[in-house]
């Protein structure tokens, strides 16, 4: 198994709509879609990928090691383009002692885990370009049977 790329990084903010401005202001990245659901509020911006960096707004109150604090969501490396190359990420992963758990975002397949720090990584595969037509695709996100 070997990393391809960087996919994307998900950063937690206090105040979305303020950083959406930053973000799209300073970087020049354009909105590519919209999440509110499930309690969680998200936009993803793209400099030509489906998504390449995305913000979710989180209280910012609890301590450091809460989900709810600012900085880092998660990093995530695109491994390639079928399931069975994330089906075999995740044997090499699991034998390395590490859990995962399986997420279906329909633009792509992930499993997302904890480094040794704590701090979330995604391993991903492309499975769809449905998001060349509709952007707001990439917001899709499910469990994963695989």
């Amino acid at each position: 198994m070997k990393v391809k790329l960087l996919g994307d990084v998900v950063l937690n903010v206090v105040d979305l709509k303020r950083s959406e401005r930053f973000y799209s202001g300073v970087l020049g990245p354009g909105v590519c879609a919209r999440f509110d659901e499930q309690g969680m509020k998200m936009t993803s911006f793209t400099f030509g990928d489906h998504h390449d960096l995305a913000i979710a707004q989180v209280s910012g109150e609890d301590g450091e090691s809460s989900d709810q604090a600012t900085g880092l969501n998660h990093v995530a490396f695109c491994i390639g383009e079928s399931l069975s190359e994330l089906v075999e990420a995740n044997k090499h992963l699991k034998n390395a002692g590490v859990t995962t758990v399986p997420i279906d975002h329909e633009v792509t397949q992930s499993r997302y885990f904890d480094d040794p720090d704590g701090n979330n990584v995604e391993f991903y595969v492309d499975t769809s370009n449905v998001w060349k037509q509709d952007p707001q695709r990439i917001a899709q996100v499910a469990p994963l049977d695989i």
